[in-house]
């Protein structure tokens, strides 16, 4: 199967950009974001949408970054934050890919064990081959593919790229 660019550097970062005017305009009275980001791809993503955050806004941002075992996601989640610390919170858990949602599903499930102000995924493709009910309310772009096309995303160092391999 050949290989083809879905997204490329510029287009990352807008599609950056424009989450990060949504995430902004969809949390209204509140002081402070989370942004959970799953290692790797999504603490990845969220770094980036963080730095937009702080570019266009003086809410406070916090970055989280969320440890899921993705063979096995049952197991307990870890986080490198206290639970007190998103307590109450705007929360925006992040991933790079919305592949089947269970990743997204068992991350959200962690932060449901807290309190939050309000809870909102963010993904920067969203395949559209969910396997749970679970859907990214901020997503960079939505993608039709075939179950054994893969998506891989590089936003660990630019050039940033989304190929679909």
């Amino acid at each position: 199967m050949q290989e083809a660019v879905i997204l490329n550097d510029q287009q990352i970062r807008d599609k950056i950009k424009r989450m990060a005017f949504q995430i902004l305009e969809s949390c209204t009275e509140t002081e402070k974001i989370i942004l959970a980001g799953i290692a790797d791809g999504g603490y990845s993503l969220a770094k980036l949408i963080t730095v937009e955050l702080n570019q266009i806004s003086d809410i406070e941002v916090l970055l989280c970054e969320v440890l899921i075992d993705k063979k096995n996601p049952k197991t307990p989640i870890k986080t490198n934050l206290k639970p007190q610390a998103y307590e109450h919170q705007f929360v925006v858990l992040v991933d790079d890919v919305l592949n089947s949602g269970t990743t997204l599903i068992y991350g959200v499930r962690h932060f449901l064990e807290v309190e939050v102000r309000q809870f909102k995924t963010a993904v920067l493709v969203d395949r559209s081959h969910k396997k749970y009910p679970v859907k990214a309310d901020f997503k960079g772009i939505s993608l039709s593919t075939s179950i054994q096309e893969t998506v891989e995303v590089n936003l660990s160092q630019a050039p940033f790229t989304a190929l679909l391999k």
